[in-house]
């Protein structure tokens, strides 16, 4: 299913804002890195990408005017590669072992009493993270620790 890249972009925001950004997660799923990674790079990098740009044609002069546009474009586009990453990879179907993982948890917290949708045939990773933020949010940590 090919993807537009700006639909990716903006699922990839959806997905880093859906992800719980739990300590016992950080070991499991890349997610917590990419994420955490994306966001210290939106931040940092428009600066630096100017900051490069400035002081390359500082020193190098104006004939380098295109490769110091290039390194800074390069920075720039460092946090939409994680949100590009994060988009893809939330669309995509979890793996078997995964998907099991989802459903006894689903089934777990049904069984606590927690208002959940019924589980899809084919789970994505969004699903996953929505279900793990309803976990960590609306469960005590007593019964979260025992998943992980």
């Amino acid at each position: 299913m090919a993807q537009s890249i700006t639909a990716m972009v903006k699922d990839g925001q959806q997905y880093m804002q859906t992800w719980p950004m739990q300590q016992q997660l950080y070991g499991m799923f890349p997610e917590c890195r990419v994420i955490s990674a994306t966001k210290l790079s939106m931040k940092v990098m428009p600066a630096l990408g100017v900051l490069t740009v400035a002081a390359l044609i500082n020193l190098q002069g104006i004939e380098r005017l295109p490769q110091a546009l290039a390194i800074g474009a390069f920075f720039l586009s460092l946090p939409m590669q994680g949100l590009m990453w994060l988009g893809h990879r939330s669309n995509q179907n979890l793996p078997p072992a995964l998907k099991s993982w989802y459903l006894d948890i689903h089934h777990k917290m049904q069984m606590q009493g927690c208002a959940l949708q019924s589980p899809k045939a084919k789970p994505e990773y969004k699903e996953l993270a929505r279900l793990l933020k309803t976990a960590f949010d609306e469960l005590d940590k007593a019964f979260t620790k025992r998943w992980f």
